[in-house]
């Protein structure tokens, strides 16, 4: 009867790892680059072993790209459990907004992630077995809000779903990649507190006032 429980905690033992091992690999490449990242530095500040990290993942690229997989898959999670498909479209499109706000002010660590990975062509993500289908149930969802709105006689007819997933994207992408060289130009902090709900409205003004143009 012991079997099953030690098995059990053995896998959630090697669960926790693993997400140890994310986590500090998420940081590690954020902060120093794909090339600029040492898997020594890594094991070094994790409870396990270059050599275990080897095992879990197979070599620097396999556990970079495995980083890449899981900051993607958060936002793309967060988007599916966001149900709006019995809202009003404009309230919809503005939570949708909202919610990529929240997400990628909270998450520095994803937007430099993305910002490596341009640099690099997406030559890693590129090889990811996931991503690519990972973005297909959120824009299904961004599409069935804009037929509604077309239906209704309230949205534009020229404007698709990863249009709108471009002009939000930028919007919160730009915020934090340029955040301190916008600051040394104009002098304003785009992420000071006291601007927050500023941006975060004008972000669901720009979707919309677009989408009924």
């Amino acid at each position: 009867m012991a079997a099953p429980s030690s098995e059990a905690e053995r896998q959630r033992d090697k669960d926790r790892t693993r997400a140890d091992i994310l986590a500090v690999a998420t940081r590690e490449f954020a902060d120093k680059g794909y090339t600029g990242a040492r898997v020594d530095e890594i094991a070094a500040r994790t409870s396990t072993t270059k050599r275990m990290i080897y095992y879990y993942f197979g070599g620097k690229e396999q556990l970079y790209i495995a980083v890449l997989e899981k900051a993607y898959s958060t936002i793309r999670s967060l988007e599916r459990q966001l149900d709006v498909r019995h809202l009003d479209p404009e309230d919809a499109l503005r939570q949708l907004a909202a919610l990529t706000f929240d997400h990628h002010e909270a998450n520095p660590d994803f937007i430099r992630l993305v910002s490596i990975e341009n640099i690099h062509n997406a030559e890693h993500l590129a090889q990811s077995e996931i991503l690519a289908g990972l973005a297909d149930p959120a824009l299904g969802g961004l599409t069935v809000v804009l037929q509604r709105g077309r239906a209704a006689g309230r949205f534009r007819e020229d404007v698709d779903a990863l249009d709108v997933h471009m002009i939000i994207s930028s919007f919160c992408v730009f915020r934090l990649a340029n955040r301190h060289t916008f600051q040394a130009i104009f002098g304003r902090d785009m992420l000071d507190p006291a601007r927050r709900e500023h941006y975060r409205k004008m972000l669901g003004d720009l979707v919309i006032d677009y989408l009924t143009a």
